[in-house]
């Protein structure tokens, strides 16, 4: 008897344990549980924790309630310019109503993925490049209010979308390329005509400075020479100061006060005659023409020089005279009758004695 009510009390035990084993079920802290039984909804949903169903009778599903990242696959469309891309986004939503998102839909993760699809083609739509480009958080605004709205009734709260990437044709790649190529050179050369601009006030501002103080040219004019003669492979050519030039020009309208050495011009610099000379040393009328020191014998016409009395220069050497060839030994004049300075005389009975 005692076994009898021992094995009635293990079976007993085996049972509540098999049918605790079918009733226990556990929610997760990030769950919620709706309970069907018999295929309806039954109470509220169930929190987390350790919560007992009846077995072949109720169904517990568990639904989860964190934020879930969802890509969008790249969608491609036709911007409001006519221009071809691809975009491509990601939405991050949650169910914050367990049982609407059993019960109001079947698979409340692929509607969402095809709401996003299609509200990101209907916003590239309506949408210019540049706004896709630089105006990205307004669109992501508009997408993320345009898939909210129907999910909401779906038990299902979308936090935010974000476009990921816009995808160009090469061809508009290459146009944009060589558009910002043209800005950045624009605004460079912008740039410098500001500097040069502003460089050219400061010089001349420098200029109207140092116009009134010459010493300051010069100083500026040495300082540049000396940067420049740093290098080693240059040439410097210096002009003629102006102030010198000037200075000749004033000493050559002054005339020389007379009776001061060198106010009488060089014999070099007196103004010849316009009537040509001779070779013999005489004047187109036939007259001889005397050199310097010379004297002219009138009988005869030639020079009136005493026998062996030489020519001679202010410093003992035996001076030269137009026409006139002197004798190497005694210095006077070698004068043969009939030539005077190698050349034939005009008037054979003229002659000059030695």
């Amino acid at each position: 008897m005692a076994q009898e009510l021992v094995g009635a009390i293990v079976a007993l035990v085996c049972v509540a344990l098999v049918y605790m084993g079918m009733a226990a079920r556990v929610v997760k802290q990030y769950e919620r549980g709706v309970l069907f039984r018999l295929g309806r909804v039954a109470g509220d949903v169930r929190p987390p924790g350790l919560t007992l169903i009846l077995p072949f009778v109720d169904r517990l599903q568990k639904v989860n309630m964190q934020i879930v990242t969802l890509p969008i696959p790249a969608q491609e469309g036709i911007t409001r310019d006519n221009v071809t891309v691809r975009v491509d986004a990601v939405v991050y939503f949650r169910v914050v109503d367990a049982t609407s998102a059993l019960v109001k839909v079947e698979d409340y993760k692929f509607a969402v993925s095809q709401m996003a699809q299609t509200s990101l083609r209907s916003i590239i739509g309506k949408s210019d490049l540049d706004d896709l480009l630089s105006n990205r958080e307004q669109l992501n605004q508009g997408l993320e209010l345009m898939i909210d709205s129907p999910a909401v009734g779906w038990g299902v709260q979308v936090d935010r979308v974000e476009i990921k990437d816009v995808s160009l044709p090469d061809t508009m790649k290459r146009s944009m390329a060589r558009q910002a190529e043209a800005d950045r050179e624009r605004r460079a050369r912008i740039i410098n005509a500001d500097a040069e601009l502003q460089a050219s006030k400061k010089l001349a501002e420098a200029a109207e400075q140092m116009s009134g103080t010459p010493a300051a040219l010069q100083l500026r004019l040495l300082q540049t020479v000396m940067a420049v003669s740093a290098e080693k492979n240059s040439t410097l050519v210096l002009p003629i100061p102006v102030e010198l030039l000037h200075f000749l020009e004033r000493g050559n309208r002054e005339p020389a006060p007379s009776g001061e050495p060198g106010s009488r011009p060089a014999p070099g610099l007196l103004p010849q005659p316009d009537a040509e000379r001779d070779p013999r040393g005489e004047a187109p009328d036939g007259e001889a023409v005397p050199g310097p020191g010379l004297r002219l014998d009138p009988p005869t016409g030639g020079p009136d020089l005493e026998p062996g009395s030489p020519v001679t220069a202010p410093d003992g050497e035996p001076a030269a005279h137009p026409g006139v060839r002197l004798d190497p030994l005694t210095g006077a004049p070698d004068l043969e009758p009939g030539l005077r300075d190698g050349t034939p005389d005009a008037e054979p009975g003229r002659h000059t004695d030695r």
